[in-house]
């Protein structure tokens, strides 16, 4: 509903039926209204530009690219809009990067509308929306000891991480991400070391356990 005093959302998602979903969810709320949506990141951006948002609602991947890079550069242009990620992944894979990323909340996209909601207008009071679990291993694996070993890996080699261990080669990596092949051969020989592994099918296969993929 329109109301100028009313939390302005993007939700920045490429799937259009959970879209649709929140939208109508949100409609009989007064206090909840979205201006904006964003299939990618650079949808992200221009729209950020063109209307003012107070929260974004964010997908982990977005037209089968991470979007941890786009929420960097929002923040970098829009410091005060707050993120609240939403992903289909649970919370231990990925909200650690996000929150040093500057994303104020992580939910599943499991979590109920109200939790949602709930997120959404603590988000954009000022505030932070994680689960108590999360904080307190957020808190336990601060040391650096206690991480997991994908989270040895820096962003740049997590993102090549995962396109390597969906099958992608190192010439597509590169063409992806826009840098050189010998870049992404480096990239992938330190994520070899930092893991202790040895080859891409034990990454695959460490992926695959840890439900990374």
């Amino acid at each position: 509903m329109n109301n100028d005093k009313a939390i302005r959302i993007m939700i920045a998602d490429d799937h259009p039926i959970f879209r649709q979903g929140l939208l109508r969810a949100f409609s009989g709320d007064n206090d909840l209204n979205v201006v904006a949506e964003a299939v990618n990141g650079r949808e992200i951006l221009e729209k950020a530009k063109e209307s003012k948002i107070d929260v974004v609602l964010l997908d982990v991947t977005m037209e089968g690219e991470w979007s941890l890079d786009y929420l960097k550069e929002l923040l970098s242009h829009f410091p005060r809009i707050g993120v609240v990620v939403l992903s289909v992944y649970p919370e231990e894979h990925f909200a650690a990067r996000y929150v040093k990323a500057g994303a104020s909340g992580y939910l599943t996209k499991e979590s109920s509308l109200e939790t949602i909601k709930e997120a959404i207008r603590k988000v954009a009071s000022g505030g932070r929306y994680f689960s108590i679990d999360f904080l307190e291993k957020m808190a336990f694996n601060s040391s650096g000891n206690n991480k997991p070993p994908h989270e040895l890996l820096s962003d740049r080699e997590f993102q090549v991480f995962r396109l390597l261990v969906a099958g992608h080669s190192l010439t597509a990596i590169a063409k992806s991400l826009f840098v050189s092949v010998k870049t992404v051969s480096a990239h992938r020989s330190h994520i070899i070391q930092k893991m202790n592994m040895e080859s891409n099918s034990q990454l695959v296969q460490y992926a695959v356990l840890n439900k990374l993929i």
